[in-house]
């Protein structure tokens, strides 16, 4: 018998959404926890590529590495925390969940609020310090998808982060945290660690920890099940300028309902909310986490009312003993300009240009990995699956290098200017100076064993 059958079955906890990425709508955040009740607020702010954006900031400032966004979101909800309850739950530590941790202590103190918050930090995700060791130990952090070992690429690698679970923060929590923050931990671990700590959920009880997760895979990108990135009748969604951000109201039993705030913008639907189910959902039978492995071919939706929708049946699995791992390495070069063409024969005053432009490169003997020319309202989105609508009024020629060797790159960007008087006629648009030359950051997948990730729980008042 579940543990959470010792609680209320009645209660309902209400876990809200306020930060999809790294960069959502700022107000977000402010606007659920005032816009109704909330007993939790998740923040997800990390992607693959966020976090080695976060370890370049480190490296050039060791108290960098977090999300800042976070800082200011903190500001504008403190008032709900120290008043009415609200615990927040963020994954905005980044690579650097201790300085992120007294950033937020720093907001508090400045606002008279230190002693009324409990920061749990959860550390242990990132094994970038032992790579080395981890190798020379027979884990070799294979590709997931080539096969490859990472030492072919370890003298470039600049993160390396464990996807960790909801287990640490549901630690935090139960010491008394108001506020956690983690690093790398999974987006949905941020909504089902609150539900497994408030109803008692057993860490062998599949059925409603694969609820919990997919909770939490629903609303882990805001808006985005609330009627922002729709597909399903984009026209008549209501006021997006005023989008609520979406709710989970759940119960012990592991059923919840997706809601919003009232007098909010956006649509809360079965269609809203299947669209966001099978985003990034890989295989439907196994979508595994952490925690558990979920079965979303289990997952029953149906409108409970306007802007609500009720999500029950799910079943669980046991987890794997694997942790995944995202790697970030250093990979070369890139840089992309643009020029656009005017009516009439847009796409072949385009075209031309791009032959012209590559010629000219080959004269030069540069080395390029790939060249990768797109035209911007013709063929940019689908390639040769784009429709035949008649001649386009404007084209937009977009070029892209990437190379290993930087100067090749650079050259490339001193080559796009003089096509506006050496080449085809009518090109407009053309300002900010060069092209940047930016670096490549590639992206590892890989998996290690559970038991060499040890996570660790501090909790600072």
């Amino acid at each position: 018998m579940s543990s959470s059958t010792t609680k209320d079955s009645n209660r309902v906890v209400r876990v809200a959404s306020g930060q999809g990425f790294w960069g959502d709508w700022l107000d977000a955040p402010r606007r659920q926890v005032e816009g109704g009740q909330v007993d939790y607020l998740m923040l997800d702010y990390l992607a693959e590529v966020t976090m080695s954006i976060l370890q370049k900031q480190k490296e050039r400032d060791p108290q960098m590495g977090y999300a800042r966004d976070f800082i200011g979101a903190m500001e504008s909800v403190l008032p709900a925390v120290v008043e009415r309850g609200v615990k927040v739950i963020a994954n905005a530590g980044g690579v650097n969940p201790v300085a992120c941790a007294h950033a937020v202590h720093d907001v508090a103190r400045k606002a008279g609020a230190a002693g009324k918050l409990k920061i749990g930090v959860v550390t242990g995700d990132d094994l970038l310090p032992r790579i080395d060791e981890l190798i020379a130990s027979g884990h070799p952090l294979t590709h997931m998808e080539t096969g490859a070992p990472l030492s072919t690429v370890r003298d470039r690698v600049l993160s390396a982060n464990a996807y960790i679970g909801s287990t640490p923060i549901v630690e935090a929590l139960a010491r008394g945290a108001n506020v956690v923050v983690t690093g790398r931990s999974t987006d949905t671990a941020l909504t089902m660690a609150p539900l497994r700590h408030e109803f008692g959920w057993a860490a062998d009880d599949w059925d409603r920890l694969a609820a919990g997760i997919i909770a939490g895979h629903i609303i882990e990108c805001g808006a985005q099940c609330s009627g922002g990135n729709c597909l399903y009748d984009w026209r008549n969604i209501p006021d997006l300028a005023n989008i609520g951000y979406p709710i989970v109201e759940a119960t012990a039993d592991g059923t919840f309902t997706v809601v919003k705030h009232p007098n909010t913008g956006g649509r809360i639907n079965v269609p809203s909310v299947t669209e966001q189910c099978v985003y990034e959902m890989g295989d439907p039978n196994s979508y595994i986490t952490p925690d558990v492995v979920a079965d979303f071919t289990t997952i029953h939706l149906e409108d409970d009312g306007e802007n609500r929708v009720r999500v029950f049946g799910i079943k669980g699995r046991p987890a794997t003993d694997k942790l995944k791992v995202s790697i970030a390495y250093r990979s070369g070069y890139k840089a992309v300009g643009t020029l656009l063409y005017a009516w009439p024969d847009a796409l072949e005053k385009a075209q031309l240009a791009d032959r012209v432009l590559r010629e000219r490169l080959d004269a030069m003997g540069l080395k390029f990995d790939k060249v990768l020319t797109e035209f911007v309202g013709v063929s940019s989105a689908h390639g040769p699956l784009t429709p035949h609508v008649g001649e386009a009024p404007e084209v937009q020629l977009r070029i892209g290098v990437r190379s290993t060797e930087r100067s090749s790159v650079e050259r490339f960007t001193r080559e796009i200017a003089p096509l506006v008087l050496n080449g085809p006629p009518s090109v407009t648009g053309f300002a900010g100076g060069r092209p940047k030359v930016e670096e490549i950051v590639a992206y590892w997948p890989a998996l290690v064993d559970k038991t060499v990730v040890q996570t660790r729980v501090e909790v600072l008042s």
